[in-house]
């Protein structure tokens, strides 16, 4: 009498499952619309309240549209990641991770897919802001291998934030606390250079503002697309954005299996 064996589940192609969810992403991304605009339309009015209503106070010469758009473009970032938070929190609360489990798939694959489809998603959320900053005014002098460095500069600070952001809403018990949690990471740029030089806050903030993450990425987007120096900005600016991708995929991968392996 031989002995009955069950069969081994087949594994998915190499990056199969990511295909999947980040596809699975997208059309959730495009059903959405209301997330779409606000991620388009908050930074955007915020700009233009600043440029049109604070500009001349705080820079009577005119230019200040060239100076805040940087920043502007780091909320529109933080604007659309924060909405992964909420999107992870709920995949986790609604029951289709067990699912998922039941599949042949890499538990990593649910977060690659949110997280791609952020960075697809607020590249071009970030291109229609900054074609509203240039009908406004905004006029850089960057080179094309400068505007390259600044979509690199860009990509990478959205991956960062919409990572951790994914780990927050896995560490988030609910939808509304993932977007609680969330809203505080984005009040960061406005303690930062993003609308006044640092040298301009009080003593005890300009610490603050020079050493956060925030600052060093908007210097060096600033320097490549106005011609003002760079420093070493952007190393820094890529120093804080790889180490926030490596915590918060560690955290991330952590909280995701000590979850699903509950649930």
């Amino acid at each position: 009498m031989t002995a009955m064996t069950t069969p081994a589940r087949p594994r998915l192609g190499a990056f199969t499952a990511e295909s999947t969810f980040i596809s699975r992403s997208f059309i959730h991304s495009v059903r959405d619309v209301e997330a779409l605009l606000m991620a388009v339309v908050l930074p955007t009015m915020l700009m233009l309240m600043f440029t049109w209503i604070f500009g001349n106070a705080i820079d009577p010469s005119g230019g200040y549209v060239d100076y805040v758009v940087p920043g502007i473009i780091l909320l529109c970032a933080g604007f659309g990641a924060s909405s992964t938070a909420i999107s992870v929190s709920r995949d986790m609360t609604t029951g289709i991770i067990d699912r998922f489990r039941t599949m042949p798939i890499r538990s990593g694959a649910v977060l690659t897919g949110h997280v791609v489809a952020s960075l697809a998603r607020n590249l071009v959320a970030t291109a229609v802001v900054i074609a509203v900053a240039l009908l406004v005014g905004f006029r850089p002098v960057a080179t094309p291998l400068e505007w390259l460095a600044v979509v690199g500069v860009v990509a990478l600070y959205i991956l960062a934030i919409t990572y951790l952001f994914a780990a927050i809403g896995l560490a988030a018990s609910t939808p509304e606390a993932a977007s609680g949690f969330g809203f505080i990471l984005l009040f960061l740029p406005y303690v930062s250079s993003a609308f006044v030089p640092v040298e301009t806050m009080p003593e005890w903030l300009q610490w603050i503002a020079e050493n956060q993450p925030i600052t060093p990425v908007i210097e060096t987007i600033r320097a490549l697309l106005m011609g003002t120096p760079l420093g070493d900005s952007a190393w820094w600016a890529i120093g804080w954005c790889l180490g926030i991708i490596a915590v918060s995929m560690v955290w991330g991968a952590w909280l995701f299996l000590r979850k699903a392996g509950r649930r």
